[in-house]
């Protein structure tokens, strides 16, 4: 079971709840680099979605445009599963991942719900290539019964023009 980070004890205090979302979304990013991909869809709620919009249309909503990644919590544990498959040739060998995050702000918070965003840039080295993926993510998280936080809404925008040169999008990011 992944580490969650525990929020029972939050108050209104906004430094309390930004260091609290801030760790969170450094344990996801440690999860992604050291490939624990099960344990990083188990951070979703059983009706999470994690939603990456193609690069020229970044506003986009999924009824009206093409999305690179639309995944409920079925599909991203799906494709969690793929990925460390020796089948997916895609990944295999792995790529070296590094995700870092910055400028986190939690933009909103009613009741059990918890609003969200950072910047990243993923920086993946596979066949002797970098690829660099910058962009920012929304978050919208729960608060669970116990006091974990999940997230119900994961949306990273990719602030490249194009995917050109890195050509595909098999990592998550």
């Amino acid at each position: 079971m992944a580490r969650v980070a525990d929020v029972s004890t939050w108050t209104t205090d906004m430094d309390s709840l930004l260091s609290a979302v801030n760790g969170f979304l450094l344990h996801e990013a440690k999860l992604l680099d050291d490939w624990q991909l099960i344990e990083w869809a188990e951070l979703f709620t059983d009706d999470g979605e994690y939603l990456v919009p193609s690069t020229d249309l970044p506003q986009g909503t999924p009824e009206e445009s093409l999305f690179l990644i639309y995944d409920d919590r079925h599909r991203l544990t799906e494709r969690a599963k793929r990925l460390l498959k020796r089948t997916a040739h895609v990944e295999y060998p792995r790529s070296r991942t590094l995700h870092t995050i910055s400028n986190v702000s939690v933009t909103g918070q009613q009741g059990e719900r918890i609003e969200a965003e950072c910047g990243f840039v993923v920086y993946r080295s596979r066949d002797d290539h970098l690829d660099i993926f910058p962009g920012r993510s929304q978050y919208e998280f729960s608060r669970q019964q116990d006091g974990t936080l999940r997230i119900r809404r994961k949306r990273s925008v990719l602030i490249l023009e194009v995917l050109r040169p890195h050509n595909k999008l098999s990592i998550i990011i």
